[in-house]
C-alpha cells in the first residue's frame, strides 16, 4: 500500500480540539470513507480529535533517543500513511465507552506494527517506493531495515503489553499470522494448490489479521458486548482483504498524482496480485487475449514505456473488471457480518467505510 500527501500539523487536546472538523494530521491520506465519518454530526467531531491524539502518541512513541534508530524509524512515518486501522479501532471503540485511554494505546499499537511491517515487507519484496519516498532498504540497505521493523515491533510490544494479557494475546496471534503469510507468499502455492486460493489466504493472514485485530482491540477496550468484539474481528478480516485486493487493482488502473505510485508499480517488481492470477488461470484455459497480455506482464519491464504497454494491457482485459467483483464481494460480506451490531451511527460508518475501501482510486 502507498500512502502519502500533505496536511499541516496541529494537535487538538482532549477537551478543546473536538470540533476542528478536520483531521490535521501531517502526511495522512485517509480513505474516503474517513469523510462520511468526518462529517457525521455525531460521531465526526469525536473522532477526528480522537485520530489527532492518535497520530501525536504514535509520534512520540516511534521517537527514539539514539538518532540513527530515531530517524530510521521515523522514515516511514514521515512519508504519511491512510491510517485505516486507528479510524477502525476509534470506530468500534463507539460501540462501548469511547472516551478510555487504552483504545487510543491500542490504536497506536495497531499503526506502529503495521508500519513494521512495511519495512519487511519492501525488502521482501525488493521495493524501490513505499509511500512516494524510497524505501528504507534503498537507503540503509537490507539489515538496517530489517532492524528498523524490528524496533518497531519491539516498541508495539511494550507498548501493548501495558494493555493486559488479552491485549498480548491477540497481537501475539496477529504476529503469528503475519510471519505466516509472508512466508507462504515467498514459498507460494504448493503443488495442485490453486494460486487464487493461496493468494487469498496470504493477504487473510498479512492484511486482514491486523485489521481484524484493530477493530477487535477497540472494541474490546471500549467495553463493549463481546458479540460486538467478535462482530468486529469477521469485519475487518474481510474489509482487509477486500482494501489488499483493491490495491491489486488500483496499480494497474489508478493514478501516480495522490499516491505517489507509478501505475504497474507491482508488475515491474513482479508482486503477484490478482488481475495476474487470474490473468493465469485464464490462459491456462485457452484465453488466447490472457496469454497475450501475459507476454507482457512476463517480458522486461525496466523501461517505462514497456511498463505503460503492460498496464493498459490488464487494465483493459476482463481480468481486471472481475478482480474488481472479487473486492467488493469481500466488501459486501464485511458489511453482511454488521448484521448484530444496532442500528445507527456506527453501523453505518462501518458500512460506509466498507462501500469507500473498493470505490477509491488510490
Amino acid at each position: 500500500m502507498n500512502e502519502t500527501a500533505n496536511a499541516e500539523t496541529t494537535s487538538p487536546g482532549r477537551t478543546g480540539g473536538a470540533g476542528t472538523g478536520r483531521l490535521p494530521t501531517a502526511g495522512m491520506v485517509l480513505p474516503s470513507a474517513f469523510s462520511l465519518v468526518a462529517d457525521h454530526a455525531e460521531l465526526g467531531p469525536a473522532v477526528v480529535a480522537s485520530l489527532s491524539r492518535v497520530e501525536e502518541r504514535l509520534r512520540t512513541s516511534i521517537a527514539h533517543a539514539d538518532p540513527l534508530a530515531d530517524t530510521i524509524s521515523r522514515h516511514l512515518f514521515d512519508a504519511g500513511g491512510k491510517r485505516i486501522r486507528p479510524l477502525l479501532t476509534i470506530l468500534a471503540a463507539h460501540l462501548g465507552e469511547p472516551d478510555r485511554d487504552e483504545v487510543e494505546q491500542a490504536a497506536v499499537v495497531v499503526e506502529m506494527t503495521h508500519l513494521a511491517t512495511l519495512y519487511h515487507d519492501d525488502v521482501m519484496d525488493s521495493a524501490q517506493f513505499r509511500r512516494g519516498a524510497p524505501s528504507a532498504h534503498q537507503i540503509w540497505g537490507n539489515s538496517v531495515a530489517i532492524l528498523a521493523g524490528d524496533l518497531l515491533f519491539a516498541r508495539a510490544s511494550r507498548l501493548v503489553s501495558d494493555l493486559g494479557g488479552r491485549a498480548l494475546a491477540i497481537q501475539a496471534s496477529t504476529f503469528e499470522r503475519l510471519c505466516l503469510g509472508q512466508l507462504h507468499e515467498t514459498v507460494g502455492p504448493a503443488d495442485g494448490e490453486d494460486p487464487v486460493a493461496h493468494y487469498l489466504s496470504v493477504i487473510a493472514d498479512k492484511t486482514g489479521s491486523l485489521v481484524a485485530a484493530s477493530g477487535q482491540l477497540g472494541a474490546i477496550f471500549a467495553g463493549a458486548d463481546e458479540t460486538y468484539v467478535e462482530t468486529m474481528v469477521a469485519y475487518g478480516e474481510r474489509i482487509g482483504v477486500a482494501f489488499q485486493l483493491a490495491d491489486d487493482v488500483i496499480d494497474v488502473t489508478g493514478a501516480r498524482a495522490v499516491s505517489g505510485k507509478t501505475p504497474g508499480t507491482d508488475l515491474r517488481e513482479h508482486v503477484p496480485t490478482l488481475p495476474v492470477l487470474l490473468l493465469r488461470r485464464a490462459a491456462a484455459g485457452g484465453d488466447e487475449s490472457a496469454a497475450r497480455v501475459l507476454e507482457l506482464v512476463d517480458g522486461d519491464l525496466g523501461s517505462d514505456e514497456a511498463l505503460r504497454a503492460a498496464v493498459a494491457a490488464v487494465a483493459d482485459h476482463p481480468a481486471t473488471e472481475e478482480s474488481w467483483a472479487v473486492a467488493r464481494r469481500w466488501a459486501d460480506d464485511a458489511v453482511d457480518a454488521l448484521h448484530p451490531l444496532p442500528d445507527g451511527a456506527v453501523k453505518d460508518a462501518l458500512i460506509g467505510f466498507a462501500r469507500a475501501v473498493v470505490d477509491r482510486a488510490v
